[in-house]
């Protein structure tokens, strides 16, 4: 390993914070086995309903004790072949019973667990891979047309430290015709011998809160994925904070759509269910028959969707009459602006509050549910200011948390409402540091609040809250995935008419946005979008990164320092479609 996965926190901010009750020496592998053990033969888990069409296995339902026992074996199975604490494991698997399994027995092991979007290919998974210093790989023996488990070996010469490559599906898993350099796990109940030796391992290798249970990436603005560091005692804090804001009990049964690969799928969704106990219904990709049909079929009370999806539903009188949603009783929304007028149609059409969630990877943890804000409106537009004087807030968070915002030029703080500035915020959620930091811009401030990026001002009455403005950053967001320009112009650059491009959002209703690509071409050059998405399919990038639009100018708009301006290629899209 280029750098240590254990102890990740320094230590004086691991004592501060367990003396002041903010960490706990949980682990979620522990906090795993002792739900376990109280819930037994409750129901569990469920598998995507259209599994089946996906991978070619049946989807499947489990009790906790029977997924415990599954893990339990898959535990044995990984420490048999040597994955031992402090390794790296690399886990591209479809949202499920084998992803969710796979990532408690990493923990379970003291690995750390770098969890890939199925969308990644060649190029994301080299770059990842060798980024994080993989060990050991487990992925799916198929999704759709693909064998990503296989991709995994035909690579294994691009990334010299993984020491072996694993599938892990059902036994009736479609399966590739060459599975050479793959070793095939079958998800199995745990033998006495399996108990035995996890509980063995567990004594010989135990673990500790400030290991780091995973590495998760972000696309950043710098064109090359970031990995985010996170131990145990962060990510419980963290979950802790959408656990509060959604009210999740052991009562309810909730709906993942967002792959379990970041803060979504992750912190709002895994985590809860781990401490809570209760019922997690599992979807991918994105649906919307199958997941309006789990929705009623599975009784579903609480769900994540995006903005877009929810302004479409409740502007279709058709597809309304046609699904059932009087389980939902809430719905989170967010990585984008909610639009008050929608947030309010929800909660008086339905009755269904929607929660505003404003997160990332990082650590930033800005909730609005209806408790603190039952005003719809209020809920859409503003957010807590974590550490207003004489304003309390639901969430345990708020109680350890700070927020400041400050001007971008003088570096100065800004007190007074209506003013923008970038927001840094501080607590106990905070990811520990970037995989190999001392490459990458320091994101803390000098106080160790987290610099954000994102632009807001202080709102309100009484100042009790922060809006957001703007995004600093050019980040794109299709449909939840981030998508790095600079990444993708960098790719661009490379098609030999290509002399110069940038790439920005182009709004979408459905997918929030899709991704434009604006090019200035050499002399007596000509191109075509299907040939840039052909040129860029063969260096095999994830297609959501693919490009939906293509404009040829003469030359890109930059100001006097050279910086294309990206507002004016934004505002010619804009003006295209009115």
């Amino acid at each position: 390993m280029s750098e240590s996965r254990l102890n990740l926190h320094p230590q004086s901010r691991v004592d501060r914070l367990v003396a002041d009750g903010q960490w706990t020496p949980e682990t979620i592998d522990g906090m795993f086995r002792d739900t376990v053990a109280r819930r037994g033969d409750a129901l569990a888990i469920v598998d995507p309903a259209n599994r089946a069409a996906l991978a070619g296995g049946a989807a499947r339902r489990l009790s906790w004790s029977e997924v415990g026992s599954e893990v339990t074996a898959l535990i044995a199975r990984l420490a048999e072949a040597g994955v031992s604490r402090g390794d790296t494991v690399g886990i591209q698997l479809a949202n499920g019973i084998e992803l969710t399994e796979a990532l408690i027995a990493v923990f379970a092991l003291g690995a750390t667990a770098t969890p890939l979007a199925m969308q990644y290919r060649d190029h994301e998974i080299t770059t990842m891979g060798n980024a994080a210093e993989f060990n050991w790989v487990i992925a799916a023996r198929a999704f759709g047309e693909r064998h990503p488990a296989d991709d995994f070996a035909r690579l294994r010469d691009q990334l010299p430290t993984v020491r072996e490559i694993f599938s892990y599906g059902l036994a009736e898993d479609a399966l590739c015709e060459d599975s050479t350099g793959v070793t095939h796990l079958f998800p199995a109940a745990a033998t006495e011998a399996d108990e035995a030796a996890a509980a063995a391992y567990r004594a010989a290798n135990p673990n500790d809160p400030n290991d780091c249970v995973t590495i998760c990436w972000t696309s950043g603005t710098e064109g090359v994925p970031k990995g985010i560091m996170r131990a145990h005692y962060d990510w419980l804090v963290f979950s802790k904070v959408c656990q509060d804001a959604s009210d999740t009990t052991e009562d309810d049964v909730i709906l993942n759509a967002f792959p379990m690969i970041n803060m979504a799928g992750i912190c709002a969704m895994l985590l809860p269910w781990v401490r809570t106990g209760c019922v997690l219904v599992q979807h991918h990709p994105f649906d919307a028959p199958t997941f309006f049909g789990q929705i009623a079929r599975e009784r579903v009370t609480y769900t994540l969707a995006p903005p877009a999806l929810l302004s479409m539903l409740l502007h279709n009188e058709d597809l309304l009459s046609k699904i059932d949603l009087t389980s939902l009783t809430r719905i989170g929304s967010g990585s984008a602006p909610l639009n008050p007028a929608m947030v309010r149609g929800w909660q008086e059409r339905f009755n269904i509050p929607i929660i505003n969630f404003f997160g990332s990877n990082e650590g930033v943890g800005l909730l609005s549910s209806s408790v603190d804000l039952p005003d719809p409106d209020d809920r859409a537009r503003f957010f807590p200011r974590y550490g207003a004087e004489g304003r309390e807030w639901s969430m345990e968070l708020s109680k350890w948390a700070d927020v400041k915002i400050y001007d971008l030029e003088t570096d100065e703080e800004i007190t007074e409402p209506g003013v923008p500035g970038e927001l840094h915020i501080s607590g106990p959620q905070l990811f520990a540091r970037y995989l190999n930091a001392e490459t990458l811009r320091n994101p803390f401030d000098d106080q160790g609040y987290l610099k954000t990026g994102d632009i807001f001002e202080i709102a309100g009455d009484n100042g009790e809250y922060v809006r957001y403005v703007d995004r600093a950053k050019d980040i794109i967001i299709r449909g939840g995935m981030n998508i790095a320009p600079v990444e993708l112009e960098t790719l661009i650059m490379r098609h030999p008419s290509v002399a110069d491009v940038a790439v920005v959002g182009d709004e979408d209703e459905t997918l929030g946005e899709k991704v434009a690509a604006f090019v200035a071409l050499h002399p007596e050059q000509t191109l075509e979008l299907p040939e840039l998405v052909a040129f860029l399919r063969d260096q095999h990038i994830a297609s959501y990164k693919l490009p939906e639009k293509l404009r040829v100018i003469d030359v890109l708009p930059r100001n006097p320092v050279g910086k294309v301006v990206k507002t004016e290629l934004r505002k010619a899209l804009v003006e295209a479609t009115a």
